[in-house]
């Protein structure tokens, strides 16, 4: 959850927590983040590594930070994902562990179950449709 709250203070999108407890892996939890640019996601993982630090959470591996498109932080039982939006949208980690219990943050700071691993029909509606229009551009 302070990795979560870390990510939530300097404006992190999308925040979700998987749960990996319930299958064979080397963490017990994923949360996965997302910034808007490389500068944004390379400030996410350095609050979060000052907020840890502070609780004095020890940091076991820390790889992409040079880049910013993807820096994972492993604290052991929770694996930080902090992604650029494009990179997060490719690698699409959420489908990969769709299986598992995730727990997206919402705007007011708590966490709620996801209910529907698909979209709404009028959020299709509307993509199909833009889709459509540029095409004929």
């Amino acid at each position: 959850m302070a990795i979560a709250k870390a990510s939530s203070d300097k404006k992190a999108l999308d925040i979700v927590m998987i749960d990996m407890r319930k299958v064979p892996s080397v963490c017990k939890y994923f949360v996965i983040a997302s910034g808007t640019s490389t500068t944004q996601v390379r400030a996410i993982a350095d609050h979060i590594g000052e907020k840890l630090r502070e609780k004095r959470e020890r940091l076991w591996h820390k790889e992409g930070e040079r880049e910013g498109l993807w820096v994972l932080l492993d604290y052991g039982d929770v694996v930080a994902h902090i992604f650029y939006e494009q990179t997060r949208r490719f690698y699409d980690l959420e489908r990969l562990w769709a299986d598992c219990p995730q727990e997206s943050l919402r705007e007011t700071g708590r966490y709620a179950k996801k209910k529907s691993k698909t979209r709404p029909k009028a959020f299709k509606k509307r993509h199909k449709a833009a889709r459509r229009s540029s095409r004929k551009r």
